[in-house]
């Protein structure tokens, strides 16, 4: 078994981010046709499986909730990095580009990935348990900073359309910053124990060897390479996307939704594998927490760019994602306000979430 490890990590799980991370130098920047398409499509798969046994590796060595907290971290910093990125990059036609991202992002994980880790955790264990300390104040900051940066530009008048002022920029993106800071305090310090998972009788869990420092160090770095090649071919992949959608002749919104899609990719199965183990707190640690991650992390920093390079940014939501956006909240908080969940509320985010894949396509 050794011949197959190095320095404790399986020789695999080191083999992929760098053939993957080659492949995304190999077409950056290139036209991709149907072959290339299919072969960046399998390496991306196979990315996302490298970085999710990174994750956990490094989780096992932190212990909940730092492992969860770290993959949440490390996708929204460089899911941050791409939108600049292509901001800078497409200049006025990039103006809801951070919006329609983050509105992406929040609507996947709190349907789409809550939904798919309650229907798999109640097929198999029927009835859910997890921590209402955890989830509660999880949903309250996700709640305000949504509403905060998605829903409240509509309506302020000191500036035209869906964007704000410049101070109000500033305030949104100090106050943004500010409550996720605090929220990631209380999970990690002050109340720790708020966020580990609900021991659920009957379910034994596999003794799995603690890593050792040296290989949490080199899942670390093999888990950020993991996920550069997993945004860089995401990002690669949205020409042959883009394309695709015109010729379907729908929305240009599904682009976002696509690729926002792929770059949740590890963290959409490592929530899963964990509600498979009927560890839910841990699912929504890791779905919750990117959500928050995403808003916190990804206005603020988005907010200075458009400041300082003077590029326009659009943040408030139309009318029809509003409504969607305030009835997923509302569900949210009813599922998981009571500390126990069955296959009927896991159908309920699955519906709204086929709800908001279809409406983005037929709007």
């Amino acid at each position: 078994m050794r011949r197959r490890a190095l320095a404790g990590v399986p020789i695999w799980s080191i083999a992929l981010p760098v053939v993957a991370c080659i492949v995304l130098a190999a077409i950056w920047e290139r036209p991709l046709g149907l072959t290339l398409v299919s072969f960046v499509v399998v390496t991306l798969i196979a990315a996302v499986f490298a970085a999710v046994h990174h994750a956990e590796i490094i989780a096992l060595r932190l212990g909940e909730p730092f492992g969860t907290l770290v993959l949440a971290l490390a996708v929204t910093v460089i899911e941050a990095s791409l939108i600049v990125a292509l901001m800078l990059a497409g200049g006025e036609a990039t103006s809801a580009l951070a919006r329609d991202t983050v509105y992406a992002t929040v609507m996947i994980i709190c349907n789409g990935v809550v939904g798919l880790c309650l229907l798999l955790g109640a097929l198999r264990y029927r009835v859910l348990e997890f921590r209402v300390e955890g989830t509660n104040p999880a949903l309250s900051v996700l709640a305000t900073l949504a509403i905060l940066t998605l829903v409240l530009p509509t309506y302020t008048t000191t500036t035209p359309g869906p964007t704000l002022s410049t101070s109000q920029l500033v305030f949104i993106g100090i106050v943004s910053l500010a409550l996720y800071a605090v929220f990631v305090f209380v999970q990690t310090v002050r109340h720790r124990e708020y966020f580990l998972p609900v021991e659920a009788a009957g379910v034994e869990e596999p003794q799995l060897e603690m890593p050792s420092t040296s290989a949490a160090w080199t899942s670390f770095v093999l888990l950020l390479f993991s996920l550069v090649a997993v945004v860089g071919l995401a990002k690669s992949l949205s020409p042959a996307i883009s394309a695709a959608v015109e010729n379907a002749s729908v929305p240009h919104a599904v682009v976002g939704i696509a690729i926002a899609l792929m770059v949740l990719l590890p963290e959409t199965w490592a929530a899963a594998r964990a509600a498979l183990r009927n560890r839910m707190q841990t699912s929504f640690n890791l779905a919750l927490g990117s959500a928050l991650a995403t808003i916190g992390l990804t206005i603020p920093v988005v907010a200075a760019t458009s400041l300082l390079l003077g590029l326009s940014l659009d943040l408030g939501l139309p009318d029809k994602e509003i409504a969607l956006l305030a009835l997923t909240l509302v569900i949210s908080v009813m599922t998981l306000s009571r500390g126990r969940a069955t296959v009927l509320q896991g159908a309920v985010h699955l519906v709204l979430f086929a709800v908001f894949l279809f409406l983005a396509v037929v709007p």
